[in-house]
């Protein structure tokens, strides 16, 4: 049963508490409440503080502009075909360990716009990482988060409380973003191979450091295998 609301706004607040309370205490379909399309499920703006049960055969979930606060384990559970998860702008600040990690299929995870200081492991199946304007600083990300992502394509960390660039990167990477962090230096091996002259890092076109206390023009080293030299100060 799929019930397609256009407008929550137009909806009586008692009713959607109710139609969460049967969906979250009895099992029934979020589908009630939610908007679901083929594989893709639409939750955006109802003012949930939780993570609804899912379809199993959910490819894509989007629960924008609400108010949920934490993520458990058992959110995701079992979810194999699970592919992206937008919980851009609710109030998390909390998600446990290994909520997303057993997630196969899990290519992007958006969580934009809330109050984590910490970035949750991921699978390496990951394409785009996008955590900008949370509250994640220097012990906020594992050592070596990203190394084994090898079809990691975009990852977007501004305006967070970073001191360093997390490194290693996979040489898949096309974006990386850090606008408005507090990175004062970069290791001139941060992007290239000191040790291979040969090394060129063709797919790396967008690299954002605007907004840090760093000048670029101190490490020119640091850029040569670059097809750009980052945005940012060079002076």
């Amino acid at each position: 049963i799929s019930v397609p609301f256009g407008n929550p706004d137009i909806l009586d607040p008692e009713l959607i508490d109710f139609v969460l309370w049967i969906t979250t205490s009895r099992g029934m379909p979020t589908c009630l409440l939610c908007i679901c399309l083929g594989g893709s499920v639409y939750c955006d703006d109802l003012k949930l503080d939780s993570v609804p049960p899912l379809p199993k055969d959910t490819t894509h979930f989007y629960a924008r502009y609400n108010k949920i606060t934490k993520i458990n384990k058992s959110d995701f559970a079992s979810m194999n075909k699970l592919k992206r998860i937008d919980l851009t702008a609710n109030e998390i600040r909390t998600i446990e360990d290994r909520a997303f990690l057993g997630l196969p299929g899990l290519e992007e995870l958006v969580i934009r716009e809330n109050h984590l200081s910490q970035l949750p492991a991921l699978p390496n199946t990951m394409t785009l990482i996008d955590a900008s304007h949370n509250n994640i600083g220097t012990k906020g990300i594992h050592k070596e988060a990203f190394k084994d992502m090898i079809g990691l394509l975009y990852l977007y960390l501004t305006d967070n409380h970073l001191d360093y660039i997390p490194v290693p990167l996979p040489d898949s990477l096309r974006a990386l973003h850090l606008q408005r962090n507090n990175i004062q230096m970069m290791h001139e091996d941060t992007f290239c191979n000191l040790k291979d002259f040969n090394y060129i890092r063709n797919a790396l076109e967008d690299i954002r450091l605007d907004g840090n206390p760093i000048n670029l023009s101190r490490t020119p080293q640091a850029y040569v295998c670059l097809p750009r030299i980052p945005i940012g100060a060079l002076i």
